[in-house]
């Protein structure tokens, strides 16, 4: 019978047998273990990463406002050798707080704007610009991979962790066959290996 068609005995570290040792039972239970604690904590890790990042981000939005600006300085196109992803450019601009207060600072606007234009820029509550806040969907967009983040490194751990008690009880295992081995060979005398 060739090795490919030889029947696979499944969960053999449970079923009782003399060649059992109690390191497969130990084994089964870290494997079993091991996969249930991974499942629940990647779960449970994912889920709080998910919310954690979903609050976080919806406590900026909620501590940003949008407010209208005035460029007090021309932009300037920077060339295709500046490229930037949001295509925006520095620029200082002035704006009124709520309260009377009059603010200038540096912003992010389209490049090639006239001064006097009005822009619109996002500042906190102590009247400093912010970056925009996320979206809603870019909000669930990061909660969902924050949350896949979490629960990946959770189960990871856990399986790693578990691949190391197993590799420590195949160690033990190998140091015990030897032992035994010895044991057998000495009572003739003799060595068979």
């Amino acid at each position: 019978m060739a090795a490919s068609e030889c029947p696979r005995v499944r969960l053999w570290r449970w079923r009782r047998s003399p060649l059992r040792r109690r390191s497969d039972l130990v084994e089964a239970w870290v494997v079993l273990c091991a996969w249930v604690f991974a499942l629940v904590g990647a779960l449970f890790a994912g889920l709080v990463a998910a919310d954690a990042v979903t609050r976080s981000a919806q406590d900026m939005r909620a501590r940003s406002q949008q407010v209208t600006a005035v460029l007090v300085k021309d932009t300037e196109d920077p060339g295709a050798s500046r490229v930037t992803t949001d295509h925006l450019v520095w620029g200082t601009v002035r704006w009124t707080d709520p309260d009377g207060t009059s603010r200038t600072d540096e912003a992010r606007v389209p490049p090639n704007v006239k001064a006097g234009s009005k822009v619109e820029v996002w500042t906190d509550r102590n009247g400093a610009v912010v970056n925009e806040p996320l979206s809603e969907t870019e909000i669930l967009m990061h909660s969902i991979a924050g949350g896949v983040l979490a629960a990946g490194a959770t189960g990871g751990l856990v399986l790693g962790c578990s691949w190391m008690v197993r590799l420590g009880l195949e160690r033990r295992r190998l140091e015990q066959w030897a032992a035994e081995w010895e044991r057998m060979d000495t009572p003739w005398g003799w060595k068979t290996g």
